[in-house]
């Protein structure tokens, strides 16, 4: 599957939400979603590391890392962790690291940059708490739809069988 959210948008305009397009694609995923767990921090991934550490299966990790891009809050160790725990995709309001490794990595992967600089680990930030990511309030337990075309939030899980891909 290559282009899910015009497809998605035809169907369902009325259950979907936007983000602000921002994003860039860093891992091999280019089209996935999920169910969301969220993680906000602000320049340390202790939490995203650890959130990634746990079974991923069906769910996407948005972090709202607050558009810092003075340091990376994923990079290719913790990517290769979250593809073995089942992640489908991670979204970070923030910076990536690693980026050519990124793209070999089964994972979708979703940034405002790349940085080389790694972050303090301090073992702050909030678990699954709902953020605000350009207006757009992104809950714990909704669900996610990111493509090349974007990224796009649900309230509910939606049907992508009735689609015509």
């Amino acid at each position: 599957m290559l282009d899910l959210l015009p497809d998605l948008f035809d169907t369902y305009a009325d259950k979907l939400t936007l983000i602000a397009p921002m994003f860039v694609s860093y891992g091999k995923k280019e089209c996935f979603w999920g169910e969301v767990v969220t993680v906000k921090c602000y320049r340390d991934n202790s939490k995203v590391k650890e959130v990634l550490a746990q079974n991923g299966h069906g769910k996407v990790l948005v972090v709202d890392g607050q558009g810092v891009t003075d340091c990376a809050l994923l990079g290719d160790m913790i990517a290769a962790n979250a593809a073995k725990n089942q992640w489908q995709g991670v979204i970070i309001y923030g910076c990536v690291r690693d980026v050519a490794t990124l793209k070999t990595i089964d994972l979708g992967v979703k940034a405002i940059g790349a940085n080389p600089i790694k972050t303090e680990k301090k073992g702050i930030g909030e678990v699954n708490i709902a953020v605000e990511i350009y207006g757009v309030i992104i809950s714990p337990q909704s669900f996610i739809y990111a493509d090349a075309n974007g990224v796009a939030v649900s309230n509910e899980s939606l049907d992508i069988t009735v689609l015509d891909l």
